[in-house]
């Protein structure tokens, strides 16, 4: 890897993140709230960023990025979601928050997980706003925004866009990759101002409806209120937020050709869609079913909460309409079930993704089926595509090592919080970017802020790993990778 590309597109980066850190300021100017927070940030931001271009070697003489290899691509990823992390991580410091969940929260926003540290809610609106911010950027990504208004990342773009949002397949829909970021965040901004303006229509304040719209379209799960959705006690207001959490999880490049097409129908055709439609339709009834056999009576009450937290743990979002953690024992149980499904690949949500399920269970279909016919040559396809093999083993590679990592970290925290529950639910919610787990402690209502410190750093590098799809950081294990050219 060179130095000087590394240094050139890490500092860009970081000095355009020092530039969108002016938002939260223009929020606390609003509101005649204190500003050295953001600003402190935003200047670290921009002076690294600067540093990093001015200093290394030959940095600054680049003016582009065009022929980028993919180890280096992989590395500014991986490194940006890092570095940006810790960035995000400083306006906390300023509320007294200590460093570990400083960077707890931060890296739960950047990465949109949800989960929080918070005990009570007694905080300014730019802290709220800065908490929603960081998850509507992480939602579509980082470098997909830069990719999209930098011309340096014009070319290169296409290596970097693909390392940090990772599928079973490279899907853009437009000739060049930059214009393919720039479609995708028209589509995520359009989808968040509507929401916005339907959650105020249902008649929540609009700043609560502009911080709960950053975390539903990014699928996020961070809200000013200290219940979740719940705390609004409005039915409009929770199928509002569902509808575009559902939407949140289709993939954003499935959307793109439906609004090209004027056919929302043409989604069916998708045979990843598909699968999580109804996916969420069968386990929605399961759990629906459940609370009313254990005497929740109110049928339309189950019916909406059951989808609700269904699609929200499916999109990895996490809001609550409701404390599930109060649940009976099999309700729960599918939940964390649905918590190994995960959402559409190229969309905001995190897990494994439907895509990935596909691949897997039509690769076990086709192994059974070459047993009893071992001449038979079975391809493995994806709406009429086949699959390449190489994928498939890619495929098949990143669910081992996702339910490696989640089966360690889970023994790791069980073992630290003495607690399985905890560790269990824990480990597969970090690692599924989801946020709340199925337990008492870290549930729906509560939050992270008890866990022992290791704990939270397990939970951290879960978070990470998990929204950049382990491909960066598998890569990064290997030794070759870090061999660094001036």
């Amino acid at each position: 890897m060179r130095l000087n590309y590394l240094a050139n597109a890490i500092g860009l980066v970081m000095m355009y993140i020092g530039l969108v850190m002016l938002a939260p300021i223009a929020v606390s100017l609003f509101y005649h709230e204190n500003t050295l927070p953001f600003i402190t940030a935003s200047a670290i931001s921009i002076i690294f960023g600067y540093i990093l271009r001015q200093y290394i070697p030959n940095a600054k003489e680049l003016e582009n990025l065009n022929d980028i290899k993919k180890s280096e691509a992989l590395f500014i990823v991986a490194m940006t979601w890092i570095v940006f992390g810790f960035i995000a991580s400083i306006p906390y410091l300023f509320f007294k928050f200590s460093f570990i969940n400083a960077l707890f929260e931060a890296v739960s926003g950047i990465t949109t997980t949800g989960a929080t540290i918070l005990t009570n809610f007694d905080y300014p609106h730019s802290f709220f706003f800065w908490r929603g911010l960081t998850q509507w950027l992480g939602g579509l990504g980082i470098i997909v925004l830069f990719i999209a208004i930098l011309p340096q990342f014009a070319v290169a773009g296409r290596q970097m866009f693909f390392a940090e949002a990772p599928g079973p397949t490279e899907d853009k829909f437009t000739p060049r990759i930059r214009n393919t970021a720039s479609a995708l965040w028209k589509i995520y901004l359009s989808l968040t101002i509507a929401e916005i303006a339907l959650l105020i229509w249902k008649g929540m304040a609009p700043f609560d409806a502009l911080c709960n719209s950053l975390s539903t379209l990014s699928a996020g799960g961070f809200s000013p209120n200290p219940e979740s959705i719940y705390g609004y006690h409005s039915a409009s207001i929770t199928w509002i937020v569902l509808t575009f959490m559902f939407i949140a999880g289709i993939s954003f490049n499935l959307q793109y050709k439906a609004i090209m097409q004027k056919n929302p129908f043409s989604l069916f055709k998708n045979e990843e869609f598909r699968t999580y439609f109804f996916s969420v339709i069968i386990m929605s009834a399961l759990i629906a079913l459940s609370l009313f056999l254990n005497h929740h009576t109110n049928i339309v009450e189950n019916i909406r909460d059951a989808i609700f937290q269904v699609v929200s743990i499916t999109t990895s979002s996490g809001f609550a309409s409701v404390d599930f953690e109060k649940w009976n024992y099999t309700s729960k149980l599918f939940l964390f079930i649905v918590m190994f499904m995960g959402a559409c690949a190229s969309s905001a949500g995190g897990g494994i993704k439907m895509a990935r399920w596909l691949v897997i269970f039509k690769s076990m279909k086709s192994e059974i089926l070459k047993i009893l016919h071992p001449n038979a040559v079975v391809n493995i396809k994806l709406d009429n595509k086949t699959v390449p093999p190489e994928t498939t083993r890619q495929i098949i590679v990143f669910v081992f090592f996702y339910f490696l990592i989640f089966g360690t970290t889970a023994i790791l925290i069980s073992i630290l919080e003495h607690n399985s529950a905890v560790g269990l639910t824990g480990a597969i919610s970090s690692l599924g970017n989801i946020g709340p787990g199925v337990a008492v402690t870290t549930g729906p209502m509560g939050n992270y802020d008890s866990l022992h410190f290791v704990s939270k750093i397990i939970y951290i590098i879960n978070m990470l790993v998990g929204r950049l799809e382990l491909i960066p950081f598998m890569v990064m294990l290997q030794k070759d990778f870090w061999t660094i050219k001036e």
